[in-house]
């Protein structure tokens, strides 16, 4: 029998096979990474919506500070803290505001008042390390006001609270200033001891100054 004729031969028959089975890994490895790309291409989509504000507010443009009447005045920032503004659409109202403090990093000017604030009788930053406020609902109550519900949680204990704010920057320019104000009784929040030889009201006053940018997407759109 001719066994010169490729279609006869077995060892061409042979090698023919085997380089037929070697293409299904490749061809199976192929089709993997085209359904991998698909899929993380539609991740990112989902994760990032287009046509909407994005914002980012920095600490270092920003303060956040509180005061409190008492016989001696106590007044003091937070050195360590972090907010953002997110977005799901361009409508001013559906912004969700949230803040977290690090409350170790409250700075009275004194240390002695420092360290009280620290202790388990007020801040307890042992056991509860942040201060937190959360938007649930934001109304705009003139052109450049708003009023804030939000959860406020501070030495582990979460009640309703709101945040007064006001809105300035040039229309247009991406730059904004936020404004805020939000009063609260420590008493509710488990903060009964006062300091020694200090008499302190029940009152806390807390303001925020946030420098909003907005890195991309639309402009907000405001109620007329």
């Amino acid at each position: 029998m001719d066994y010169r004729r490729g279609l006869l031969d077995p060892g061409a028959h042979w090698f023919k096979l085997n380089l037929e089975r070697s293409k299904i890994p490749a061809m199976r490895l192929t089709l993997f990474s085209l359904f991998a790309f698909l899929f993380l291409c539609s991740a990112i989509q989902a994760q990032a919506p287009t046509g909407v504000p994005v914002f980012e507010i920095t600490p270092v443009d920003s303060t956040v500070k509180f005061g409190v009447q008492a016989s001696v005045p106590i007044q003091g920032t937070f050195k360590k803290w972090d907010a953002t503004l997110t977005y799901p659409s361009t409508a001013v109202e559906d912004g969700v505001l949230a803040i977290k403090i690090d409350a170790a990093s409250v700075d009275t000017g004194s240390g002695m008042k420092d360290g009280k604030l620290k202790g388990k009788d007020f801040f307890n930053v042992k056991e509860n390390p942040y201060i937190t406020f959360t938007s649930t609902k934001l109304i705009q109550t003139g052109p450049t006001t708003f009023e804030v519900d939000g959860d406020f949680t501070i030495r582990g204990v979460t009640r309703k609270e709101k945040l007064e704010l006001d809105v300035s920057g040039k229309k247009g320019s991406g730059v904004g200033t936020i404004n805020g104000t939000m009063a609260f009784d420590r008493k509710e929040y488990g903060m009964n001891s006062g300091i020694p030889f200090i008499k302190i009201a029940d009152r806390v006053e807390v303001n925020v100054a946030l420098i909003a940018r907005r890195v991309s997407g639309p402009p907000l759109v405001f109620k007329q």
